[in-house]
């Protein structure tokens, strides 16, 4: 036959193959959308047209491939989907598989349909599948449905596959049952399988669940070796379940294994951290019988382990073992206790230890130096601070900006304003950036001196730095106001600064609730009044201050219409604001007014106080008409170490008056009496509320009486 007549056979190569005439390309599809990419035209010469610059058709990327969209790039929303996705080069079969998973959504009678126009999905293609797809729905519905084909058996990769699955989406719970699925299907679980469960739990901090996995191990008869047991002795003692641990370890002993220097550590490391001495020296002793003695990285573990939970005595303790064993400290184990000393507060013993070293000749870190320094300066001694600070420049250390923090603060503590701004000078020119922390004892000592234009020049100084001056001074005040004592202070520094044009509604914030807190409310609210005449908008931290101001002096009608003010700029109260009001409603009688405030909190606020919970919970209880029911609630609240509010005893008594009957609020009233959680002034306020809410409702009912049967209308023109 002439060359011409034979048919062309089209190979078709899955991949990405260089693009030819007579060679396709698999193309990103719903499924496998096969397309023959042509060559650009050529000349009689056999050159390409438009030379080597000419635009040559590029292969397609399957780590940007979508299969909606061939596109555009793909959108994820879940992280682990984008790393598989990208990451993970599937099979065609594999591919189209999951095109189909995300076509439909939801497994169904159309995904059976493409499974079914598939001759056979082996092991492999499963395993690549629950590997490449996330929904563990999906996942489990086809990981059964490849079970039941004619032939098939799930093998080990299969069902580590789907325990894989299963963790990414959280379902670490149903994970564990894999094992159980795979004893139903004849296959015995091994170390493996069991290990991949404890790595899961213990990379995710479950160590209850990585107890759950081991006690499965024995069940199923499967004994874990040493390097498992460690594993598991450290998700244990990380995740604070010590307890679990030494039993574990009882199990290992039993099991006739010989502890590694880790199993050791491990255990060591955890009884340290629990504060439990006696028994970390027990397996230190049982460490050098049985394998050898420790070395100066095992005692710089147990002292860092110690240090961290500021246990100096236990610290101690392990130094002078690590001297008895005959082991010489190196550098790594002075830094670690030096700075551990100074962290609590003993800063003789650690400059003691500090001369040792330098007698030692060992390499004394910039962190030992930065440790003294400040721990001197809390102690007051600033001399023996800024002498280090010679000593550490001389070793060729530069100070960092947490040295120079502490030797302003320092500094300023001694009087020595004109030293602390050199040593600021300082800081600047070796090209730190200082932060509000780093001025505020200057702007303070300023502040206590009367000094308003050493604090403008500073502030004017640093905005050239580029730190917010109205940052600096939020800060400063805010320190001013933590201390009942310094709050009219701040108060005048503000009446200077504010007239030299620093001021902000955050620093009138801090200034209201300061006032507040000390019981200046008239010089609160009249802060709050000068605010609204300036150029200063109040926002919602504003009004719920004032809110709390004016509830303290009783006017609730004003501070009600601050909380309305608030909600129709689609602000939210602070929890402090609703607390006082809800009182405040409480004490004026306005019991439904609070009960609708406590529901608008609980629904605006995140994470609402757990005395509004159980109001509603008593509103619940109290629909039931007996007064068991309210004190059992009662009683949880009790065994809970919630305090009952002025809320709470409303809530009885609305609900009881309102389902049941004044007796039975009296019941509940006369237990709180027995259990001494309401004073009798309380008690005796509280039963007058009760009666005149009892006049209320009985007035409520006598009204809607009347406006049903007529005679009201006659009665008021009467």
């Amino acid at each position: 036959m002439p060359p011409s007549a034979i048919p062309k056979k089209y190979n078709v190569f899955y991949g990405h193959r260089v693009p030819s005439q007579n060679r396709p390309v698999v193309f990103g599809g719903f499924f496998t959308n096969r397309k023959t990419v042509s060559l650009p035209p050529t000349t009689a010469k056999g050159k390409k047209v438009g030379g080597r610059n000419a635009s040559q058709p590029s292969a397609f990327d399957f780590r940007l491939w979508d299969p909606d969209s061939v596109q555009q790039a793909p959108t994820w929303n879940n992280p682990s989907e984008k790393f598989l996705a990208s990451g993970r080069r599937l099979s065609p079969i594999a591919r189209y598989v999951v095109d189909s998973f995300r076509q439909h959504k939801n497994w169904g009678a159309e995904v059976i349909a493409d499974l079914r126009k598939l001759r056979r999905v082996n092991q492999n293609v499963v395993a690549e599948v629950l590997k490449g797809y996330d929904d563990p729905r999906i996942c489990s519905k086809f990981f059964s449905w490849a079970g039941k084909q004619k032939g098939f058996h799930h093998n080990f990769s299969t069902f580590n596959a789907l325990t894989y699955c299963l963790n990414r989406s959280n379902w670490y719970r149903a994970a564990d049952q894999v094992v159980e699925l795979m004893k139903s299907y004849g296959r015995e679980p091994t170390e493996k399988q069991f290990e991949i469960l404890l790595r899961m739990h213990s990379d995710a901090g479950r160590g209850l669940r990585v107890h759950f996995v081991y006690q499965k191990m024995k069940k199923f008869g499967c004994k874990p070796s040493v390097f498992i047991y460690n594993r598991i002795l450290d998700a244990l003692v990380k995740s604070q379940h010590l307890d679990l641990a030494l039993g574990v370890y009882d199990d290992f002993k039993n099991d006739g294994y010989v502890e590694e220097s880790i199993t050791f550590m491990i255990l060591i490391k955890g009884l340290c951290k629990a504060g439990r001495i006696d028994q970390a020296f027990e397996i230190l002793d049982r460490m050098r019988r049985n394998l050898c003695k420790p070395d100066v990285f095992a005692y710089t573990a147990m002292i860092r382990t110690l240090v961290r939970a500021e246990n100096l005595d236990g610290s101690w303790r392990v130094w002078e073992e690590m001297v008895k064993d005959g082991v010489e400290p190196d550098v790594m184990a002075y830094t670690t206790m030096i700075c551990g000393i100074c962290k609590v507060g003993d800063v003789e013993k650690a400059y003691r230890l500090f001369e040792r070293m330098k007698q030692k000749r060992l390499l004394v870190d910039r962190l030992v130096y930065g440790s003294l320094i400040t721990s001197f300066v809390s102690v007051g001694r600033v001399s023996c601070a800024c002498s280090l600070y010679k000593e550490m420049n001389k070793m060729g250390y530069r100070a960092d900006l947490l040295i120079y923090d502490s030797l302003i603060d320092g500094i300023c503590s001694e009087g020595e304003l004109d030293k602390a701004s050199n040593v600021l000078q300082m800081l600047v020119q070796e090209g730190l950036v200082p932060t509000s922390i780093t001025v505020r004892p200057l702007i303070v000592s300023y502040a206590d001196r009367e000094m308003f234009d050493n604090i403008c020049s500073l502030l004017k100084q640093i905005s050239t730095l580029g730190l917010s001056a109205d940052d600096v001074l939020l800060d400063f005040f805010s320190f001013m106001v933590n201390k009942d004592e310094r709050v009219l202070k701040a108060l005048e520094t503000f009446n200077e600064l504010k007239g030299r044009h620093y001021c902000s509604t955050s620093i009138y914030n801090v200034l209201i609730s300061g006032l507040h807190k000390i019981g200046k409310v008239p010089m609160a609210l009249s802060l709050f009044e000068e605010m609204k005449n300036s150029c200063f908008e109040p926002n919602s931290l504003t009004y719920s201050k004032v809110i709390d101001c004016l509830v303290d002096t009783g006017e609730i009608l004003d501070a009600c219409s601050y909380y309305n003010k608030i909600k129709a700029m689609s602000w939210v109260p602070t929890v402090a604001s609703y607390c006082s009001l809800v009182k405040g409603l409480c004490r004026s009688g306005e019991i439904m007014a609070a009960l609708s405030l406590v529901q608008d909190c609980l629904g605006s606020v995140n994470s609402g106080p757990m005395v509004f919970k159980y109001t509603l919970t008593i509103l619940h209880a109290c629909k039931s008409g007996k007064s068991d029911k309210v004190i059992e609630v009662l009683d949880e609240m009790m065994q809970l170490d919630i305090p009952t509010g002025d809320i709470i005893y409303c809530a009885i008594i609305h609900g009881l008056c309102k389902h049941g009957t004044a007796e039975e609020t009296r019941k509940v009233f006369a237990f709180m009496e027995k259990k001494k959680t309401i004073t009798d002034a309380d008690l005796i306020m509280y039963n007058e509320l009760l009666n005149e809410h009892l006049k209320k409702i009985t007035m409520d009912l006598v009204y809607s009486g009347l406006k049903f049967f007529g005679p009201k209308s006659k009665l008021l023109g009467s």
